[in-house]
């Protein structure tokens, strides 16, 4: 994340009744949960399904941006840093919850599929096309 590797990120899902601090923390980020405004370097918002699909790279955020589903506030350097550290990441909360559950991930992994087609909210990694 270059300069912005200690930068305090406001994650907003604006469909729920909190607000995420990120912070990178220079490698050791730490998350924060709460319902009490709090102060960061940028502001980003959305619906939480929006916000997970970007994370997944199920949406594209600029199509997000430009159609107002998603709002930007603050530094916008900061937020572009914070969404190519993402995109480097290929970030699957599905893949990781699996990990964690040992012998239970085939369950679960059936689970978190059922819980992706009624919920409309991406929880894996879309495939890349193999051109």
């Amino acid at each position: 994340m270059g300069d912005y590797a200690n930068t305090p990120f406001v994650i907003d899902p604006t469909d729920l009744p909190l607000v995420i601090l990120l912070h990178p923390g220079n490698g050791k980020p730490t998350i924060k949960l709460t319902r009490r405004p709090v102060e960061g370097a940028a502001r980003i918002a959305g619906p939480l399904a929006a916000l997970l699909g970007l994370v997944h790279g199920g949406f594209d955020g600029d199509a997000l941006f430009f159609s107002r589903d998603l709002v930007i506030e603050g530094d916008t350097s900061a937020s572009l840093a914070l969404r190519n550290a993402i995109d480097d990441a290929e970030i699957d909360f599905s893949e990781e919850l699996m990990n964690l559950t040992g012998p239970l991930a085939a369950p679960v992994h059936r689970a978190l599929l059922l819980l992706e087609r009624r919920t409309g909210l991406y929880l894996t990694r879309p495939e890349e096309p193999a051109w």
